[in-house]
């Protein structure tokens, strides 16, 4: 489908004498460096707005991907990743951006962004979707149905290892010491072998999906240096592994996990401190602890660190849907099915599990 290219003028609320027209189009191969030019520039942009996630999703999961910019006399002004999930159980939707904490608009100026969002709305009933999603940090539209779940943990973190290590909380940081003590070891790994390992055997546990392995390697080979893999060890042990992304001066622990023997040794913490040590080698300032439901363990594990939780506003545009959507674990409805997804053997699980995962975004 051929959205765009296509004038916008700004709406009356932005226009002034002389106003520009903005330019939407769809990003090409061609674009894609002066993409993440922008992304780097804007102060309203997260690691979820690099060009690369087209692939990634395009690849890992199949879905159809519409990757939104705005110019404006030949310059980017404001980019808006999209992607379509069409699924027998759990709808048809354009989100921006699934798979990803953050999304949504992010614009130079009020008139890029409203160019932008009347563009998505077009696509969205171009597409017949079942609803429009953005993933903001702050409410765009207050008007459309939110869902409140979720929340963030962002912190900035010292130079100083010491001074960082005193600013967790006291038992927090008694369960680090117990990993230290422990004689556990960290270093980065180039495969994701011994990362997916300790992943899915954690998220298995849980009774959630697994992500597959090939997901995994697309992000490491897409990303390359902006997304590393930390793994704890003991007597040559995996204990715990977690894939990070890196933008500017920020550090997103996003995936992770630990085997069965990591609660006894302190696993998980000593990994965070881990990844915390190394983000200050790099001169990273913001420990980005991630997203997390309210209500969850691991609500209350990011707020024992000492991390306040911000609230993420996601934000739906209604179309053929009368509700907005209900797909998380907390869900009753979801128990059963749950509880039988633990019993299943590990191997099973992880061949079963991206086919269902994928749709769910």
């Amino acid at each position: 489908m051929n959205l765009i290219a296509e004038a916008v003028r700004p709406t009356a609320a932005h226009l002034v004498p002389s106003a520009p027209v903005f330019t939407v189009r769809m990003m090409q191969h061609a674009d894609v460096e002066k993409w993440d030019k922008f992304v780097l520039a804007c102060p309203h942009t997260s690691f979820f707005h690099r060009a690369g996630w087209k692939h990634v999703i395009e690849r890992a999961f199949g879905h159809r991907t519409y990757f939104l910019y705005v110019e404006c006399e030949g310059r980017i002004q404001g980019v808006l990743p999209l992607a379509q999930i069409k699924s027998l159980l759990f709808g048809h939707s354009l989100s921006s951006l699934p798979f990803c904490v953050y999304g949504g608009i992010a614009a130079s100026s009020p008139a890029a962004a409203d160019a932008l969002d009347r563009a998505a709305q077009k696509l969205a009933e171009k597409l017949n979707v079942d609803y429009l999603e953005y993933r903001h940090h702050h409410p765009q539209h207050p008007e459309w149905p939110t869902k409140s779940l979720y929340v963030t943990f962002r912190k900035d973190i010292y130079a100083d290892d010491e001074k960082n290590m005193l600013a967790i909380p006291r038992k927090q940081r008694a369960m680090v010491r117990k990993g230290i003590k422990a004689n556990l070891q960290s270093s980065i790994d180039r495969s994701v072998n011994r990362f997916f390992a300790a992943y899915s055997a954690s998220v298995h546990r849980l009774g959630t999906p697994v992500f597959s392995k090939k997901y995994f390697r697309l992000l490491k080979e897409t990303f390359t240096e902006n997304c590393e893999i930390l793994t704890i060890t003991k007597e040559g042990r995996t204990i715990s592994s977690v894939m990070s992304f890196y933008f500017r001066d920020e550090v997103l622990p996003y995936y992770g996990g630990g085997t069965a023997e990591a609660r006894d040794v302190a696993g998980n913490d000593f990994m965070y401190w881990e990844l915390m040590r190394y983000a200050v080698k790099k001169g990273i300032r913001v420990f980005d602890f991630g997203r997390s439901k309210q209500g969850t363990g691991a609500f209350d594990f990011k707020k024992n660190w000492g991390f306040e939780p911000q609230p993420l506003h996601y934000e739906y545009q209604l179309r053929r849907a009368q509700s907005i959507p209900d797909t998380n674990p907390l869900n009753p409805k979801y128990q059963l099915m749950i509880k039988v997804w633990q019993r299943l053997p590990l191997c099973v699980a992880n061949v079963i599990g991206p086919h269902i995962v994928k749709n769910l975004g």
